[in-house]
């Protein structure tokens, strides 16, 4: 016989159960208008909790009346149940759900919300594959979301759908596509100040691209300068000799004083590490050098107060002021990785990703209270 607690949670569960089949039938299409918009809200206000994503994550059939919703004719009904899609898409368990109506969130694109819901998908390689697939599929590939970066306010979460997608080698391509000047259309955004979510997506996608050694001196070339675009948000408002001044690039010259570095940490180091890859070749760390960068991270090591921060910069420091690798060894990006640099470099990403999901969290937290909005997504 159960005892009182164990029949208590198992009452509390049928009774889940039986309003979650409610919800499910609430936004069938079967349903009504009025009745599927208001299951849409519910479901909103339910993704706001953990518990609440779990258990739409485990509802295929919610997930599927709702990105039906989303992608319908009824503007209140289709924002919120794509607030709640953004939010429930982080979930595992709603990854396959999501990618089987991958037509249907590749059509709402470039808006905001789908950029959210597929960057949140896209954090697992094999989901970021299938989308890029589908992308190509339609045609013009990544070039809708390169695109949308000119409009006059881009959608924030499309630097971390860039961001996601050019963890794998055809999106870094993508990205990396000479005749369309797409990585250019980047560059201006690693100074974007009325979005860190945009701005961190941006620079991680730019990250990403600097693994392609082969392109390094094209990205350092005239065609590209994409040295500045990564140093002006680590610079503060320092002044420099004139001698030292003058091997700077023109847009690090003689800053203003109310200059201000880039704010978030976690920008700060992907910033550092995108230098730091630059200078993986022979003629990558000559250009760095050639254009005054140790005197750059000089002044932000002075500066920085974060460890990992402080770690970043004072490696690149070292690359840069140090003797030259030696035969063999040029390309540092070819040099062969011990097993366990490998087993911590991975324990690092674990460690990171770990950190957003925290993030992820307290945003939610601070957002309790009010009717809960589509949150943005993660790097």
């Amino acid at each position: 016989m159960l005892e009182a607690p164990a029949m208590a949670a198992a009452a509390e569960e049928a009774a889940v159960e039986a309003a979650l089949a409610e919800l499910a039938a609430l936004l069938a299409p079967a349903a009504g208008e009025a009745a599927r918009a208001g299951a849409a809200e519910a479901a909103l206000a339910l993704s706001g909790s953990a518990a609440g994503r779990r258990l739409l994550a485990g509802r295929p059939a919610a997930l599927a009346a709702l990105l039906e919703l989303a992608a319908g004719p009824c503007p209140p009904a289709a924002r919120d149940a794509l607030g709640c899609l953004v939010n429930v898409s982080a979930e595992p368990a709603a990854r396959g759900p999501l990618l089987a109506g991958l037509p249907a969130l590749l059509g709402l694109l470039p808006g905001g919300p789908a950029c959210g819901v597929l960057a949140n998908l896209c954090r697992e390689r094999g989901a970021a594959r299938r989308v890029l697939r589908g992308l190509r599929e339609r045609g013009p590939g990544l070039a809708p979301l390169l695109q949308a970066l000119g409009e006059p306010r881009p959608p924030p979460q499309l630097g971390p759908l860039l961001c996601n997608l050019s963890q794998l080698p055809e999106g870094r391509r993508g990205l990396l596509d000479r005749s369309r000047r797409s990585v250019q259309r980047l560059l201006p955004f690693t100074q974007c100040e009325d979005s860190a979510v945009r701005r961190r997506g941006v620079v991680g996608a730019l990250r990403n691209c600097c693994f392609e050694y082969e392109d390094h001196e094209w990205l350092l070339s005239e065609e590209v300068d994409i040295l500045p675009f990564l140093l002006l948000p680590l610079a503060g408002p320092e002044e420099f000799p004139e001698d030292e001044m003058e091997r700077l690039p023109a847009d690090l010259q003689y800053l203003p004083q109310d200059k201000q570095r880039e704010e978030e940490p976690d920008i700060r180091k992907m910033l550092l590490e995108a230098i730091m890859l630059l200078t993986a070749t022979k003629a990558g760390r000559h250009i760095v050098r050639e254009k005054g960068t140790y005197l750059i991270l000089r002044e932000l090591h002075r500066w920085e107060r974060e460890p990992d921060v402080l770690a970043a910069c004072e490696k690149l420091i070292q690359v840069l002021i140090g003797d030259e690798p030696g035969p063999g060894m040029e390309n540092l990006l070819e040099v062969d990785v011990p097993e366990e640099v490998e087993q911590e470099l991975q324990r690092l990403d674990r460690e990171e990703e770990e950190w957003w999901r925290r993030e992820q969290e307290e945003q939610r937290r601070e957002a309790r209270g009010s009717t809960p909005r589509p949150e943005e997504p993660p790097r």
